[in-house]
């Protein structure tokens, strides 16, 4: 039985796109094994939104080699969709596959251990008009499924190459997507994480329909079984009076939103092309907070972009204090090649660039902890998802990380130990740290 191991890097539809790739392969009688065992085939899903992400793509494709020399090393995904000149420098790399390819990648690695035939056309993604479908129920975690409901994004903001990447919206069609996560609810996996490249855009290239994002939530909100619903990124103009009041009706929906921001100041997100200012964005963490009393809002920031002035950083700086999001995930601009902010006048340099970073990563830490604290006393709702080092682990519903004990004897932990993965159950908030809290059940 040949083996296959696959490195995943990026974001939560590489997660998805692996796991199909994975199931096509075991259909074909392989055996998937982890990426530091030797294994026939390696499979490495690249991510290419910074620069760091081309390195880190570049690095696993030349370690595999070393694990077994005579292995396939298969680069796919964004990197390899872009950069296809830069991977065939490389000499480790056997194949290189676009995104559009992953669908057909067993048949493409057999084809090329027969004949040998390395120069493959990477299907240029700008011309794709249909969702592709992989046709098959995915799962990445034992309590926690990650569903793809669409792909591409029309937005084209000035910093980003993932259009390029992964071209329009296109969106999945309703039916498919219930219909894998029925199958999912009957495999016994409580939560589901809707995700895509550009979400919010979900339904806008269907003809003749008026069906959006919150039309196929309310749809998976009635699947029996699921109890969580949990959204990926969005786009902040999702978020409207009428969006919302249709949200809130949706008992299963995550109190947990994640909105990108990208800054802080209305004269760097115009330079950005971001479609929106910080008053409405300040208005639509209004609107949230007024909705879901217990909501926990994170965002992701991007520091050193080019023209940013020490004003304008500042600026960002008091907007995040006045916002205080849970959690912000925070990226030193990085130069992409392609894109209309690489060829911008104004590029901050590093050192600049790590010093906001840390103001900035600073402020994330403190924000959290004073989150966590409001809960010590508190009873939460907790998915437990695994047993570490003599605490369970698990996350509340507004995505708090949550490690608990179970009170009592030690053969009572023994017999509930067994039976709390994958399960919801309540518990009482004790102490809070920086980053997670600790709760009694």
């Amino acid at each position: 039985m040949k083996k296959v191991a696959f490195i995943t890097l990026g974001c939560k539809v590489n997660q998805y796109e692996t796991n199909a790739m994975a199931q096509e392969f075991l259909r074909k009688g392989y055996k998937v094994v982890e990426h530091t065992k030797v294994a026939d085939i390696y499979v490495i899903n690249t991510c290419t939104v910074t620069n760091m992400s081309d390195r880190k793509s570049r690095q696993m494709l030349r370690r595999v080699k070393d694990l077994n020399p005579r292995a396939v090393v298969v680069a796919c995904g964004c990197y390899a969709q872009v950069a296809k000149g830069e991977l065939e420098k490389i000499e480790e790399v056997d194949l290189i596959l676009g995104n559009n390819e992953k669908k057909k990648i067993v048949e493409l690695v057999e084809e090329f251990q027969k004949n040998n035939r390395k120069e493959l056309e990477v299907e240029d993604v700008m011309n794709q008009k249909e969702f592709v479908e992989f046709g098959s129920v995915i799962y990445t975690e034992k309590i926690r499924a990650v569903i793809k409901v669409q792909d591409g994004c029309d937005r084209f903001c000035s910093y980003c190459i993932i259009p390029y990447a992964r071209g329009r919206v296109r969106s999945r069609k309703p039916e498919s997507i219930i219909s894998e996560i029925k199958k999912i609810a009957e495999e016994g996996i409580k939560e589901v994480v809707i995700t895509g490249i550009h979400i919010a855009s979900y339904g806008k290239d269907f003809k003749n329909e008026n069906y959006r994002l919150i039309d196929l939530l309310e749809e998976i909100n009635k699947i029996e079984g699921i109890e969580r619903i949990r959204l990926g990124s969005l786009e902040p103009l999702l978020i409207t009076e009428e969006f919302v009041s249709r949200l809130v009706k949706l008992e299963k929906i995550c109190h947990h939103f994640h909105l990108s921001l990208q800054s802080g100041c209305d004269e760097t997100l115009k330079r950005m092309n971001r479609r929106y200012t910080t008053e409405e964005f300040r208005n639509i963490v209004k609107l949230l907070r007024e909705n879901y009393k217990d909501v926990n809002l994170t965002t992701d920031v991007i520091v050193g972009f080019p023209g940013e002035t020490e004003e304008e950083f500042n600026r960002t700086y008091e907007f995040l204090k006045e916002i205080k999001f849970y959690k912000m995930h925070v990226f030193k601009y990085s130069q992409r090649k392609g894109t209309k902010a690489a060829v911008m006048s104004g590029q901050i340099d590093g050192k600049k660039k790590e010093e906001r970073s840390q103001k900035l990563i600073e402020l994330s830490n403190k924000y959290e902890k004073e989150y966590n604290e409001t809960y010590v006393g508190k009873e939460v709702e907790v998915l437990w998802e695994e047993e570490k080092e003599g605490f369970y682990r698990g996350h509340t519903k507004n995505y708090m990380l949550a490690f608990g004990k179970i009170k009592g004897s030690e053969e009572n932990k023994k017999t509930e130990g067994r039976k709390i993965e994958n399960t919801v159950t309540k518990a009482k908030c004790v102490e809070a740290k920086q980053d997670h809290i600790i709760v009694e059940m």
